[in-house]
């Protein structure tokens, strides 16, 4: 089964990305050292320190991003367009494989970009968005496990929830974290 994940398009709230390669490989590298520096020295990191580890200058960083907001809002957006396009993948499996593969995939994001989700105006259209295009990806996963008979049909916007709380949990190691999921999931299965 293939198709769109979810008809949001968040294009539009996306800085646009330069057409000349060297541009656009300052873009990314801009984006890339904007993840690395916030999840080291979190949101309050000068902006010098991003266009330094991207190794461009300050110029061309606010040449692409003009405020701090719009930069962690592109980081964001990169971020949950890979979510997406891993809920896309797992199309092609068989619909709980399908459902748990992405759901482990959504917990690993939200585990390791709990920061940026803080930094983000949660009433900002671009939060909302990108909130928006996850539950319209994750849904159409849902309704397969549950119409193949894999889930429980009594859940809904309750897995959102369960993906937050298995998110903000801190494990002691890969290992334990996926055992807890496996627990989990027993939890979502249909009996």
């Amino acid at each position: 089964m293939t198709g769109p994940v979810s008809p949001i398009d968040l294009g539009p709230y996306r800085a646009p990305r330069p057409h000349r390669a060297d541009a656009a490989r300052n873009f990314d590298a801009v984006l890339e050292a904007a993840r690395e520096v916030f999840t080291e020295r979190g949101f309050d990191a000068p902006l010098e320190d991003v266009a330094e580890r991207a190794g461009v200058g300050i110029v061309t960083l606010y040449r692409n991003f003009p405020t701090r907001e719009v930069l962690v809002e592109n980081g964001y957006i990169v971020e949950i367009q890979a979510v997406l396009a891993e809920a896309a993948a797992s199309l092609e499996l068989a619909p709980w494989d399908c459902l748990t593969r992405w759901l482990r995939s959504f917990v690993g994001y939200l585990g390791t970009k709990r920061a940026v989700a803080t930094a983000l105006d949660p009433d900002s259209e671009v939060y909302r968005a990108c909130r928006a295009a996850l539950s319209e990806a994750g849904t159409p996963l849902l309704r397969r496990a549950q119409a193949s008979g894999d889930a429980r049909t009594d859940i809904d916007d309750d897995i959102a929830r369960f993906i937050m709380g298995a998110a903000a949990m801190n494990f002691a190691s890969e290992e334990q974290r996926q055992r807890m999921l496996d627990v989990l999931f027993d939890g979502l299965r249909a009996r």
